[in-house]
Parts: structure tokens; C-alpha cells; sequence
């Protein structure tokens, strides 16, 4: 049994599109005990394996954790040739991405580890708990 007081989380985002890690995504961390407002804990960006290795550490009590990926910074910026020249990709797009951003929220419970994969593309997004 976990003696730890508190939750810790960890990210990593692929971009399927791409079959690559998706780098330099800005990340935010948001965090609250029971029904209270959320707290913003600080942020990061990925690095070049597309994870955040930096992300600030929960406060004793935390029950929910929200991460907040800015996405649309991403596709702006990255290499865009090769998703438009897939088959069904729309010829125009407003901002490069069809979800600007995405915000994960869940759930958590003391002394456990969540690690939390993206993974991207410019018409979608999965999620779900890893190890």
C-alpha cells in the first residue's frame, strides 16, 4: 500500500499523421480538490520524443487534474506537407488544425501515477491512460 499523499501525472503526444512525436506542443496543467475551481500548476512544451518531462508537481489533496494541449500552435508551426498531401485532407483549413485544443480531465486518487498519451492528428484526437 502507497504511503504518498499526493498524484503525480505525465504526457506524451504522437502524431499519427505523421507516425511521429509531435514536439514542441505547448501544455498546461490544471489541478482541484472536490468540486473547487481549477488551479493552473504551470506548463511545459514536448520535447523531441513529444513528452513533458517537466510538469509541475500536484498538491496534496488533488482529485481532478485537467490537461490543456495547444494543439493549433502545433500545426501552424510544424512541417504541414505531408498530412495535406494525404487523399482526404481539405484543400483549405482555417487554422491548420480542425481542434485548436485539447483539454483532458480526470480523475485521480493519491500515491498512483497517471500517464496521459495524445494521440493527434488534424481531424482528431485519442486518449487514454498508459503506464
Amino acid at each position: 500500500m502507497s504511503t504518498d499523499t499526493t498524484a503525480s501525472v505525465s504526457t506524451h503526444i504522437l502524431d499519427t499523421s505523421l507516425g511521429r512525436p509531435a514536439e514542441g506542443v505547448p501544455v498546461q496543467l490544471s489541478a482541484r480538490s472536490g468540486a473547487g475551481e481549477f488551479v493552473d500548476l504551470g506548463g511545459s512544451a514536448t520535447d523531441a520524443d513529444g513528452r513533458c518531462k517537466d510538469l509541475p508537481a500536484l498538491p496534496v489533496g488533488t482529485t481532478h487534474v485537467r490537461l490543456d494541449f495547444a494543439t493549433e500552435t502545433y500545426f501552424l508551426t510544424r512541417n504541414d506537407q505531408q498530412a495535406e498531401a494525404q487523399q482526404d485532407a481539405p484543400a483549405n483549413r482555417d487554422s491548420g488544425a480542425f481542434f485548436p485544443e485539447v483539454a483532458i480531465t480526470f480523475a485521480v486518487v493519491p500515491g498512483e501515477h497517471y500517464h496521459v498519451p495524445l494521440l493527434l492528428n488534424p481531424f482528431g484526437y485519442s486518449v487514454y491512460r498508459g503506464s
